[in-house]
This record gives C-alpha cells, structure tokens and sequence, in this order.
C-alpha cells in the first residue's frame, strides 16, 4: 500500500511515543481477532461492502485528499488521493473501492497506484492491493510492490481498523517478501496540526514492515477526515501533511479510476 501540525506538537509526540505504547510496560498486544504476519484469514465476500464510512476514513466517491510530501532528501512532492466511482472485484471475491493515488514532483507523475479497499460489517476498512508504477520522464521504471489478495499467495490486510484500542495489532498488508505492512494502535485521543487544519480526538498509528524492520512511521487519522499526517520517524524522514479535501464530480471521479497510470486525469 503504495507511501504514505505544529512542530513543537509533533516533537513531543515523538518523545512520548514510548510511554504510550502499554506494549512498552508489559502489557499484552492484542489484535481482536485482526490477523496478523501471513496468517491464514476467511473472507466472505457477501459481508464486504464499497460504501466506506469508517469515521477515521471516509471514502465517499468524488472526495479528494491533497497532500505536501517532503522526502527524506527534502525534495518536495505533491500527493492527490481520489476515491474514485469505480469499482473492482479482487481475486478473493470481494469488490472494491478503487482509489487514486499520484505522486508529483514539479508537475511530473513519479508514481501512480490504483488502490483496492472494502468494508467489512464491522466496519473495518481492508486493503486488497494495489496496481503501481514508478515513472521518470514519462517511462515506467518500476512495477515493483503491486499485488492482489488471493493472487500468488497475497493476502489482504487491515487498513483502518472498525474499534482502534490502545495496542491493537493488525497486518496492513502481506505478500510475502514484497509486502508486509504492520500496523499498531498508540492511542485514539491525539492531536495534529497541519495545513488543513487542527484536528482532535486523532487516531495515531505505528507502522512497521518486517522486512524492513528499520522503517517506522507514525500516522494521524482525523475523524470524519481521514489521513491527515504521516511521519517518517526511522529509516526515511519524509513527512506527509494533509493540504485540503475537496470534492470532484462525476466525470473525475471515473477518471480517476479509469484512467491509466501515468496519465493526467481531472
């Protein structure tokens, strides 16, 4: 799954960190019934639904997230994330969501990614994989990290979880040796700022891949919003902050779907 306040804000956020990890005092993780690594997981596709209203991610179609990257060199990239009218049906037997992720670097598409989302009836928002690409001056260089659960082994993870607790521990993603996305609860009552706005009562996650097991990076989701921060605190020091939301009609939000990668959509 394809890349992704106030300073003082987030300096002490990051020092706290450890303290409110329980998991750091001894406590026991828990997962409720989240899976976890490669575990083996039943889907029902009849219990999944494309209509995402997870407070902590919202997908209505048409909506558009806007967001500043700065790299770990300090290049400055823009992100536009589309949850688009269209729709899929994964390798699994689940339909979903199609979303538009676009990476920019002064106008130039540098990576483009069709993600796949569902709604559990929980209300648990899963992550079944991603068709990406990499570009430099309008070539593909890479296709590196897409997959599709229930193709090769692939396995699809929790991207938002339905009832985020303290210490809930959920696979993000898994396809072996390619894509292991490790999510962690650090608490559900936090704050971040950014040019967007301030928003309260923030989901905070710590998100690690195993087989990368230097990167770390903590993400802020704003209730009835969606990703609003995201902060590469180990292993690439690139900071993601939510710009503005707006909405798209009908015609972009097929686009966004339907247009190929690479390519300039409305």
């Amino acid at each position: 799954m394809s890349r992704r306040t106030c300073l003082a804000s987030i300096a002490a956020a990051l020092l706290l960190v450890p303290l409110w990890s329980a998991s750091a005092w001894g406590a026991t993780p828990r997962n409720e019934g989240l899976p976890e690594g490669g575990e083996p997981f039943d889907l029902d596709p009849a219990s999944f639904t494309v209509e995402i209203d997870n407070p902590y991610w919202p997908m209505e179609p048409g909506t558009r997230w806007t967001y500043r990257e700065i790299d770990a060199e300090g290049t400055e990239l823009e992100v536009v994330v589309t949850a688009t009218s269209e729709t899929k049906e994964i390798a699994n037997g689940v339909t979903a969501r199609v979303v538009r992720d676009t990476v920019s670097e002064d106008g130039a598409v540098v990576e483009d990614t069709f993600d796949w989302y569902a709604q559990d009836a929980d209300g648990n928002i899963w992550y079944l994989g991603e068709d990406t690409a990499e570009f430099e001056k309008g070539e593909v260089t890479s296709r590196g990290g897409s997959f599709e659960a229930g193709v090769d082994g692939a396995l699809a993870g929790v991207a938002v979880p339905a009832n985020p607790v303290d210490d809930l521990r959920y696979r993000q993603e898994y396809y072996a040796g390619e894509a292991e996305d490790h999510g962690e609860v650090i608490g559900v009552d936090e704050q971040a700022e950014v040019p967007a706005g301030h928003y309260e009562h923030v989901l905070m996650t710590k998100d690690t891949i195993p087989i990368e097991p230097k990167v770390l990076e903590l993400k802020f989701y704003a209730p009835e919003v969606g990703p609003v921060l995201a902060i590469g605190v180990s292993g690439g020091g690139d900071r993601e902050e939510l710009l503005k939301v707006t909405k798209v009609g009908r015609r972009a939000a097929r686009a966004a779907g339907t247009v190929p990668l690479g390519k300039r959509y409305p």
